[in-house]
């Protein structure tokens, strides 16, 4: 059987509640059929103030064995570097989360304020946050850059706002039953099963990406939502597409754009007015293009693209 300890930071419990809606495996399956002995988790827990604390400094001694430290939340440093602005059991969070950390087995950051600070890291960042391991794309955060838990991995960060919840299950059941091993971790420290492939791998947008089709507004069943919405699916990593939400559908196959939350730049441009559901452009060509297309190629491609477009991409093929 396998421990597990689950803190939040300054979080929104987003990722929790996320976790909670699991279906394969689901949050009950973790315990049932997979061994996970969850010894708190903030909205799971049933012990209170200084039992929670019994627990916590039970782990920091290896009284109780922490096989799975789990992370939701930024590690808030505020003021001053104190942490006093998060404080949990007495003491600032951030002192629980490197000694918890330390007596680990493995450590888990769950969503993007946990694996690089999210959108509380967001210039100028007033609560000073950050994450376990990352500030945005810079190596460090709160446990350091060669920081490495007892099984000799660094945090394993499973990125989202939310996380889908079975990225979290499938990955903490890999841990728990012994096959962390298997995990191939990118250069962020996110496993690879998920996050190789683009969010607009499986989008049933591709056909007018392909040909230059774009929508003009959210909830549009017909039309691209790069060239003018702000989509982020051909840049983000994460399987978004392939691995659906409750199993039935995705922000871009409900017409809405991907935001890029799997990415540590998001939220992208600091929220600056005019960038949010807005295609970032100059004399037309996007700011960001997709990933190994540079600006003269994207401008030959695109222009090919719209010249060759079919009639029918103009159509509304999702009718009922």
């Amino acid at each position: 059987m396998a421990n597990l300890l689950w803190l939040q930071g300054g979080a929104c419990s987003g990722n929790t509640m996320s976790f909670l809606n699991a279906e394969e495996p689901s949050a009950c399956d973790l315990v049932t059929d997979f061994g996970i002995n969850v010894l708190w988790q903030p909205s799971l827990g049933l012990e209170l103030g200084d039992n929670v604390k019994a627990i916590l400094e039970k782990c920091v001694s290896g009284e109780i064995p922490l096989d799975i430290f789990v992370f939701e939340g930024t590690v808030v440093n505020a003021p001053n570097g104190t942490g006093e602005w998060n404080r949990f059991c007495g003491r600032p969070m951030k002192l629980w989360a490197q000694e918890l950390a330390a007596a680990a087995q493995f450590v888990v950051a769950i969503g993007d304020c946990a694996t690089w600070g999210g959108i509380p890291a967001t210039a100028p960042n007033p609560s000073e946050s950050q994450g376990l391991q990352f500030l945005k794309r810079q190596r460090g955060g709160a446990l350091g850059a060669g920081f490495t838990s007892k099984a000799g991995l660094p945090v394993i960060n499973i990125p989202g706002c939310p996380a889908h919840p079975d990225w979290v299950t499938q990955i903490l059941v890999a841990v728990a039953t012994g096959r962390a091993g298997d995990l191939s971790l990118d250069e962020l420290q996110r496993p690879k099963t998920f996050f190789s492939s683009f969010t607009q791998t499986g989008c049933t947008r591709n056909m007018h990406f392909a040909y230059k089709v774009s929508a003009t507004a959210f909830g549009q069943r017909k039309g691209c939502l790069f060239y003018d919405l702000g989509c982020r699916g051909p840049m983000t990593h994460s399987p978004c597409n392939r691995i659906l939400w409750n199993r039935v559908s995705s922000k871009t196959r409900a017409g809405m754009p991907c935001m890029g939350c799997t990415e540590p730049e998001f939220p992208f441009f600091d929220l600056a007015p005019g960038t949010v559901f807005k295609t970032q452009t100059v004399m037309g060509v996007p700011k960001d293009l997709p990933e190994g297309v540079d600006k003269k190629g994207y401008v030959k491609l695109t222009a090919a693209a719209k010249g060759a477009a079919p009639a029918w991409a103009e159509d509304d093929i999702f009718v009922v």
